[in-house]
């Protein structure tokens, strides 16, 4: 938590320094640090709510850290090399879902994080971006069954303008939110 409330105040004095609605190079490059910390982040948020020696009530206070990545409404893809469908949840409910998986042993890893498209100014003011992740998800059952599979997934990445007060001035800063995370492609 501490990461983001430095990273919020460079943010900040980027943005008074600079007074503008546009992302300067040096601001974008604290803007792409800050989104990628937050998917690291939900990836270790995620190995913990999966993982069955989590203790339930540390496992719920880990996911409401987990929803406050995400901006409102967005929703988390689930796919099966076992099915063709994917099947998507709003953040809470994955969560849960994640939770309650029928395995003994869960293990969740996230590797090959990396930006995949440059921030694009919307109609709306925000910038929005993709973050490309390769998810390794296994399951062990007592009886010895396993699960395998590996997933790529693009996680839409929302950068906006947003204002604080500090010290009776209101500051304008960036903020970055987490938004809907696709599977694009699952595989052994």
């Amino acid at each position: 938590m501490q990461k983001y409330i430095l990273t919020i105040m460079a943010l900040c004095c980027l943005s008074v320094a600079q007074g503008q609605d546009k992302i300067s190079p040096e601001r974008k490059e604290a803007i792409d640090s800050l989104a990628l910390e937050k998917v690291r982040d939900l990836s270790r948020y995620i190995s913990i709510i999966g993982n069955k020696d989590t203790p339930f009530s540390e496992a719920n206070r880990v996911i409401d850290r987990a929803e406050e990545l995400f901006a409102d409404g967005s929703e988390i893809g689930v796919s099966s090399i076992n099915r063709s469908d994917i099947n998507y949840y709003v953040v809470k409910e994955y969560f849960k879902r994640l939770m309650a998986l029928n395995y003994d042993r869960v293990t969740i890893k996230w590797f090959n994080i990396q930006y995949i498209s440059d921030l694009e100014l919307q109609p709306d003011g925000r910038y929005v971006g993709v973050i490309t992740i390769y998810q390794r998800f296994e399951g062990i059952s007592a009886d010895g069954l396993r699960y395998m599979d590996t997933t790529k997934k693009d996680i839409t990445v929302y950068v906006e303008r947003k204002q604080t007060q500090i010290g009776g001035r209101l500051i304008g800063f960036w903020d970055v939110m987490l938004g809907d995370i696709r599977v694009t492609e699952t595989s052994t």
